[in-house]
């Protein structure tokens, strides 16, 4: 667990695929004044084990353990795609240790998506890459996140994750859905979507209306990272959200 700093309620950090908790320090710094803020790296991420099972209930304990072992009160949960949907598996099967989940741009039904679409365009990339600002202008407005995804080694910048295992990752989410696990949640609920989102349209409004007095924000001009390309659009909703949640 990386701690960011702040105190007084814990606010866990969930990152998504490939990514790692170090991803989201540039949220990290606006977040603090609103309490101790943590991040998680999940298994085969960062520095957490790279062994699985690669089930979302298997994520979903890592997470439960995590908030455990701060022992300090029922958690916000913040998470990008994978991380959002880890954070939902946790506020429904865990609710005494969660507060409230901010989710972003993840849908709770993917069935029928293969790996193979993510394959061709993951293999696709010039890695290694040369240099940092070589990741940085790769990915364009999403270049900062993925500079934090990456590692030096003796002939440039790898991921630091593990494609196959990624690919296990996101192979559950083509076979089944999450509905279930939406319908349970019952906390504070605020689903952050990018205009040009990377998850099948409509579902994360239908999460929305299923989760009682849950939010919804579509961020314009954003795709599957808000937080990185639409950084004060995402701030403003966060903090909203969670100067109601936590009475500020």
């Amino acid at each position: 667990m990386l701690c960011f700093g702040g105190t007084g309620v814990p606010i866990v950090l969930l990152h998504g695929l490939m990514g790692r908790a170090r991803t989201w320090w540039r949220v990290a710094e606006w977040l603090r004044p609103y309490g101790a803020v943590y991040g998680l790296d999940a298994r085969g991420h960062g520095s957490a084990p790279r062994v699985g099972p690669w089930t979302t209930e298997r994520f979903t304990e890592d997470v439960a353990d995590a908030l455990r072992t701060l022992d300090a009160g029922p958690a916000v949960l913040i998470g990008h795609s994978m991380g959002g949907l880890h954070a939902w598996s946790t506020a429904a099967k865990h609710p005494e240790l969660v507060r409230a989940v901010v989710s972003e741009d993840f849908a709770p039904d993917q069935r029928g998506r293969t790996v193979e679409t993510w394959r061709g365009y993951f293999e696709s990339w010039p890695v290694p890459f040369s240099s940092l600002d070589h990741v940085r202008a790769f990915f364009g407005d999403a270049g900062e996140y993925f500079a934090d995804c990456v590692e030096e080694r003796d002939d440039g910048f790898h991921l630091v994750a593990d494609l196959e295992d990624l690919y296990v990752i996101a192979a559950e989410w083509g076979r089944r859905d999450y509905w279930s696990i939406v319908d349970a949640i019952r906390c504070p609920l605020l689903l952050v979507e990018g205009e040009h989102t990377a998850m099948p349209p409509g579902q994360q409004a239908l999460v929305a209306e299923r989760v009682p007095g849950a939010k919804h924000l579509v961020v314009p001009g954003s795709a599957h990272l808000p937080h990185d390309e639409a950084p004060e659009t995402y701030r403003g909703a966060v903090e909203a959200f969670l100067s109601q949640v936590l009475g500020r």
